[in-house]
């Protein structure tokens, strides 16, 4: 017991001969954060249907245990399925068309480390605080699902924005203009609060829909520490993957790690798109 008051003593006084202003080094875990694109259950072909792959999903999701997630292509009966097989978890978001019978880009987040201050949707249109509206040409609605997080442990908040851009060779001018609103959204928020977004950008880095992203945002990819992984990762379900379609953007924060995760529990890919993780550290606090 004194030798462990003596380590406190010791610490409190260190930190007490610090000038005033000076950033204290960031001793709190990283946050983990995934993007993953669920692929929506409508293939009937063994090893791509949604009930020979669930459960090998639950346990990449449980062995990588990220404190939030952002999905694509979700529908009702998957969340259904992964809230109940992945205790403390919950989820938010309504559907592209404004309810819960299509695809949605849920927002999975733990409850015991993360609570929702704020959540909410806009649409990637001219008319993006109408549910289900689509403008651009595009061939159905496109969304963001959106959260303001704060972290348990140590009171940090954080915003997360969620994504799916329209899919065809053709549509990249429409993935710029939803990159572009995107931008515009982020540009109103506080700017001392840390940002993150996931998706399945459906456009390669480099190009213009990339551009109009990294303008205002970090690749997290770029920025880590440590990279593990694939740089591709829509496969198909071969397990090879051909391009980089998935990303994760930052802006306020440190990137210590970046994981493409190629795991296939039990011999199963849990989708045709690899998730995306990286493990985010919070600016360092300022004594003043």
């Amino acid at each position: 017991m004194l030798s462990r008051f003596r380590g406190t003593a010791l610490l409190a006084l260190i930190a007490l001969s610090l000038p005033a202003g000076h950033a204290l080094a960031e001793t709190a875990a990283p946050l983990r954060v995934m993007s993953f694109n669920v692929r929506t259950p409508v293939d009937t072909e063994p090893g791509r249907r949604w009930d020979d792959r669930c459960d090998a999903m639950v346990s990449l999701l449980r062995e990588q245990h990220p404190a939030v997630f952002g999905t694509q292509e979700l529908v009702q009966k998957q969340a259904d399925y992964l809230v109940a097989h992945l205790p403390g978890y919950r989820w938010f978001g309504k559907d592209r068309r404004g309810g819960s019978g299509d695809e949605h880009m849920g927002v999975f987040y733990d409850s015991a480390q993360l609570t929702v201050v704020e959540q909410g949707d806009f649409w990637l249109s001219d008319t993006p605080d109408v549910p289900g509206s689509i403008t651009w040409g595009n061939l159905m609605p496109r969304m963001v699902t959106w959260a303001l997080f704060q972290r348990q442990a140590d009171g940090k908040q954080f915003y997360l924005l969620n994504t799916h851009l329209p899919y065809r060779d053709e549509d990249e001018p429409r993935r710029v203009l939803g990159a572009k609103l995107i931008a515009t959204r982020l540009a109103t928020l506080p700017k001392d609060i840390p940002v993150v977004v996931t998706g399945d950008f459906n456009s390669e880095p480099g190009s213009t829909t990339y551009q109009a992203f990294t303008a205002a945002l970090g690749d997290a990819r770029k920025l880590a520490t440590k990279v593990e992984g694939p740089r591709l990762t829509f496969h198909d379900f071969t397990g090879k993957p051909t391009v980089e379609l998935d990303w994760i953007l930052v802006r306020g924060f440190k990137v210590d790690r970046f994981q493409t995760l190629d795991d296939a529990p039990g011999g199963v890919l849990p989708s045709d798109h690899y998730p995306v993780q990286a493990e985010l550290r919070f600016p360092a606090a300022t004594v003043r």
